[in-house]
């Protein structure tokens, strides 16, 4: 008798194995086939605006080709090697954001060559050059996190390590010598010929401290002490994580002139706040304080409130303070349902078309149609993200999976909002599309740590074992 349950169990788990093991390369081949979909897209978009524009196909075309394919590619091997059970999904939706952002940035070398070729002009660097060297690095950083972190829940071990480092990040610009003015924000760091922004990695650091607060504090965090209209309010000295929350957010737009990432990093904690605690009082004070804290910029802070006017009356300000954006909508105007097509419009009309309004460049040229596309792109990485978190076993995994994707979410939100005058311009960079090597880098690193939280969600349990709740917490 004992004999034969054995032998049943061993063939359930000799079957349960088997299609483990089925549905992981199926996962890998999906993702391994909307991957060539992805380059084969962003490929064509780059060659097609030389074609446009010079009516013949770009001279390093075949560079551009082998460059892409060995750094997705690897990206696709070493999630295939380390992470096969990682959501197939998100690896080719970044990539083909990327390669998109690399299309329009070539595209507006393109322009920036011809015009000084016409006005008997020096030719100016290619920036897409730049931008793919970053990639490059991206990509490496991507495999080394993949690789090297094999269980995320090893990263709670540094909360508080992180959260020193992240506040660091973030007060290096302001350090004399080293910080950078540009564009009236004081965000980067200059060491010799190279710059980067700090608030980029600083995310990812502040991100997994406030995950691994949260999972120690959420208890005492959660506590109704009172009631006030039928919404529960926590103690007094429990309100201390958001008030510091709301103060650096403040700091940051005072001394570094960042609506921004002030925004980001407030509506960041804010939210884990409310998943921790699944307390609707955290979004009603964090509501409250946003508020207060943009009433007191209005008023304290004169770029705010130029920004907040512009919003209002852009047209009364389109030859001056709100240039920019006017420029942007007549782009998005002139772009329709369809768009004009790669090289046929004006985007570079747009002041910072390869940075904060990419997203206008692309809306113009792909029309209404390619720029909701673009958004369903974001849309998918965001859920792929939150699904993650939800499939995750362990507290601190899902806090840092929706952490990450509301990062991402805050940024599309934020930046597609101002470009397209639904909120006031902050000044965040578009992810994976805008031109800077900073956000690049910091983006991939995010979607490295997903795919490993996601390979650790979906990989089945050892025979035998049993899930319990708080695990690795």
């Amino acid at each position: 008798m004992s004999t034969a349950v054995s032998a049943s169990s061993s063939t359930k788990a000799s079957t349960s194995s088997a299609d483990n093991s089925w549905m992981t390369g199926n996962r890998r081949n999906v993702e391994l086939v909307l991957l060539i979909f992805a380059g084969l897209i962003g490929l064509y978009a780059y060659a097609n605006v030389d074609l446009a524009l010079r009516g013949s196909l770009p001279v390093n075309l075949l560079a551009v080709i082998a460059v892409v394919t060995v750094l997705f590619g690897s990206a696709h091997i070493a999630v295939r090697i380390w992470a096969p059970d990682a959501d197939p999904l998100l690896l080719p939706a970044a990539t083909l954001l990327n390669l998109l952002g690399l299309a329009m940035i070539h595209r507006l070398d393109v322009a920036a060559s011809i015009a000084a070729a016409r006005n008997d002009s020096p030719q100016p660097s290619a920036d897409v050059a730049a931008q793919l060297t970053w990639a490059g690095v991206a990509i490496v950083l991507f495999i080394g996190i993949i690789l090297v972190v094999q269980d995320h829940r090893r990263l709670q071990r540094y909360t508080y390590t992180c959260m020193v480092a992240g506040v660091v990040l973030l007060l290096l610009p302001l350090v004399p010598g080293l910080g950078t003015t540009v564009n009236g924000a004081n965000l980067w760091v200059r060491l010799g010929p190279l710059s980067f922004q700090p608030s980029e990695l600083a995310k990812i650091l502040l991100t997994i401290f406030f995950a691994g607060y949260l999972v120690v504090h959420r208890n005492s965090l959660a506590l109704v002490h009172k009631k006030f209209l039928g919404i529960g309010f926590p103690r007094g000295r429990d309100l201390g994580p958001i008030l510091v929350a709301w103060l650096l957010s403040l700091a940051i737009l005072v001394f570094q002139r960042d609506l921004g990432t002030a925004l980001m990093f407030f509506g960041l904690f804010v939210t884990l706040l409310y998943v921790a605690t699944q307390r609707r009082s955290w979004l009603v004070i964090g509501a409250a304080l946003f508020a207060f804290g943009a009433l007191l910029g209005y008023l304290a802070f004169g770029h705010v409130r130029i920004r907040f006017e512009v919003w209002l009356d852009t047209w009364s300000y389109a030859n001056d303070q709100g240039y920019q954006i006017a420029q942007s909508l007549f782009g998005l105007a002139n772009g329709g349902l369809l768009g004009t097509g790669w090289g046929q419009g004006y985007p570079q009309m747009v002041p910072f078309a390869k940075t904060d309004f990419i997203t206008a460049a692309l809306g113009e040229e792909l029309g209404v149609t390619g720029f909701m596309a673009i958004i369903v792109l974001y849309g998918i990485i965001i859920e792929r993200g939150l699904r993650t978190a939800l499939a995750c076993r362990d507290p601190f995994g899902k806090l840092l999976a929706v952490g990450f994707s509301t990062v991402l979410a805050l940024q599309v939100f934020v930046v597609i909002g101002g470009v397209t005058r639904l909120i006031p311009l902050t000044g965040l960079t578009t992810p994976f599309l805008s031109y800077g090597g900073s956000a690049l880098v910091a983006n991939w690193m995010m979607i490295a740590l997903l795919l490993r939280i996601s390979d650790r969600a979906r990989k089945p349990l050892p025979a035998g074992a049993e899930y319990v709740k708080g695990a690795g917490a």
